[in-house]
C-alpha cells in the first residue's frame, strides 16, 4: 500500500489511540476504516487479515500489521521517533509500557458491571495518580503538548477521539461479544 496508511478499528479511543498520537507526533496523516458492526470483524476475520484474529490492525507500506506495540515500533521507526541510541530507546520502551499498564487499567473499567465500577475506579485512580502521573508530570506531558504536531492533534476537529460515551460501550460489546 502507498500512500497514506489506513487504520482499521472501532470509533473511539481504545488501543488505536497510540498509534494516532504517534503518526500525529510524525506528521502522517492517515484514513481510517472503522469498525461499526460485528460483520465488519468478521470480514476482516473471514479475509485472514488478522493474525491472532484481532484489531487494531494498520495498513502501512504493503504490510497488514497487527499488535499496537508492535505497530508503535514500526512507525516510530520509520519516522525516526524511536530515539538517537540504545539508551534513548530504553527510555522511550519504559514510557510505553508504562503508558501499555495504565491504559489496561483504564480503557476495561467501562465495560466491567456497574457494581464493580465503583470499587475499581478507587483502585485506578490511587495507582494513576500515585505510580503513573508523577511520572509524566516531571516532564513528559510538557515537552509532548509542544510539538506543532501534537498541538495540531490536541486541538478541535482532528482525528483523535472523544472518551468512550455509552453508545461506545454498546458498540464495542456488541461487535466483540463482551
Amino acid at each position: 500500500m502507498s500512500g497514506k496508511p489506513k487504520l482499521h478499528y472501532v470509533n473511539g479511543r481504545g488501543r488505536m489511540e497510540s498509534i494516532r498520537w504517534l503518526l500525529a507526533a510524525a506528521g502522517v496523516e492517515f484514513e481510517e476504516q472503522f469498525i461499526e458492526t460485528k460483520e465488519d470483524l468478521e470480514k476482516l476475520l473471514s479475509d485472514g487479515l488478522l493474525l491472532f484474529q484481532q484489531v487494531p490492525m494498520v495498513e502501512i507500506d504493503g504490510m497488514k500489521m497487527v499488535q499496537t506495540r508492535a505497530i508503535l515500533s514500526y512507525i516510530a521507526a520509520k519516522y525516526n521517533l524511536y530515539g538517537k541510541d540504545l539508551k534513548e530507546r530504553a527510555l522511550i520502551d519504559m514510557y510505553v509500557e508504562g503508558t501499555t499498564d495504565l491504559m489496561g487499567i483504564i480503557m476495561y473499567l467501562p465495560f466491567q458491571p456497574p457494581e464493580a465500577k465503583e470499587k475499581n475506579l478507587a483502585l485506578i485512580t490511587d495507582k494513576a495518580t500515585t505510580r503513573y502521573f508523577p511520572v509524566y508530570e516531571k516532564a513528559f506531558k510538557g515537552r509532548i503538548s509542544n510539538i506543532p504536531t501534537i498541538k495540531k492533534f490536541l486541538q478541535p476537529g482532528s482525528q483523535r477521539k472523544p472518551p468512550p460515551d455509552e453508545k461506545y460501550i454498546a458498540q464495542v460489546k456488541q461487535i466483540f461479544n463482551i
